[in-house]
């Protein structure tokens, strides 16, 4: 059933799974200290943090405009595995335990682009004659 809905509908799923990491970079930007204090305490170099903000935010973009989808996909759905173990498990209550389940909702989203890729309304469309 891939018709003009199915692709207006992976589109907008793509804007607002892409909200998420370009928000998250963007505040990664303005808190930047705090995260980096975070990413310490957590035993994991702040260093890393200028790579984890263009992923979240390149990412995103990349999301946007369906460009490498499959490829952006895969890459953010592994760093957010990551940062659920690092930083959400195990959960400390239940309002922590509601934070691990929207992650990994949001990991299945990601899951469904690497195994669909962008759809109609892309880049990869143009670049690979396909979705």
């Amino acid at each position: 059933m891939k018709n003009g809905l199915y692709d207006s509908l992976a589109f907008v799923g793509r804007v607002l799974v892409a909200a998420i990491f370009i928000y998250g970079g963007i505040s990664k930007i303005t808190g930047y200290v705090q995260i980096a204090e975070l990413m310490d305490a957590h035993h994991v170099s702040s260093h890393l943090l200028p790579l984890v903000i263009a992923l979240e935010f390149l990412g995103g973009l990349a999301l946007v405009f369906g460009v490498l989808t499959r490829l952006v996909a895969a890459l953010l759905a592994v760093y957010s595995v990551a940062a659920i173990v690092i930083f959400l498990l195990p959960p400390a209550n239940h309002l922590m335990l509601i934070l691990v389940l929207a992650e990994t909702g949001m990991l299945g989203g990601l899951l469904s682009y690497v195994a669909t890729g962008a759809g109609r309304f892309s880049v990869d469309r143009i670049w690979f004659k396909r979705s």
